[in-house]
């Protein structure tokens, strides 16, 4: 089953482009999930959407396109598809996906919404962010990290990975790589002020696979 049972009522608006909304998800034992809406020039992207009443999701503008980070995050994205006759885009080499995207995408390539792929494997192989660079420059982070709530993001438990050590690389790369200003988490409540050392904090307070010091 790729959708959970509760549906969204209401949502929320984040940033000035950016929209939120988010549910108790049965598949994971009720913890939260959440969703996003770009809108760009009128037109809204939705990303790994989840159920919500189409009333104030209608409200948000025609919508364009659906991007999904990763294929365990389809939700409601082929039952939207066909709701709103719009094309869904999926990266390149996701498994397991229960219907054939009509665009698939790699990392580097402009998507709708002025959204830009990044590739950021560890908890999968096909797992990316999108970053969007403006009016403000946020990125969404698939399953890559959470957030509590708590203002320090935290990585997936190990066994929930494919390979945790490359999540943690992946992180490195989006300092490195993105200039970050906002984070979307895809369970969890976003960070809007100091992003980036949300993301160092991340790094320095991981638990399960501390960063190693430098040899002397």
């Amino acid at each position: 089953m790729s959708e959970p049972r509760t549906t969204a009522k209401r949502i929320h608006r984040v940033l000035p482009d950016v929209w939120r909304w988010h549910v108790a998800d049965d598949r994971i034992g009720g913890s939260e999930s959440d969703a996003y809406a770009v809108v760009e020039e009128g037109r809204v992207v939705l990303i790994d959407p989840l159920p919500v009443d189409e009333v104030p999701l209608k409200a948000l503008g025609p919508i364009e396109a659906i991007v999904l980070t990763a294929s365990c995050h389809q939700r409601s994205s082929w039952r939207f598809r066909r709701a709103f006759s719009v094309p869904v885009y999926a990266p390149e080499s996701a498994q397991g996906l229960d219907e054939e995207p009509d665009h698939s995408y790699t990392g580097g390539d402009l998507l709708p919404g002025g959204l830009i792929a990044f590739h950021a494997p560890g908890p999968t192989e096909a797992m990316y962010v999108l970053w969007k660079s403006r009016p403000v420059s946020v990125v969404f982070l698939a399953d890559v990290l959470m957030h509590d709530g708590s203002g320090v993001p935290g990585f997936v438990p190990g066994e929930y990975q494919d390979e945790p050590g490359r999540t943690r690389a992946s992180v490195r790369r989006i300092l490195a790589d993105l200039p970050v200003t906002a984070l979307c988490f895809e369970h969890g409540p976003p960070i809007l002020e100091g992003a980036r050392q949300a993301l160092t904090r991340a790094l320095e307070e991981d638990s399960e696979m501390p960063a190693q010091p430098p040899q002397a």
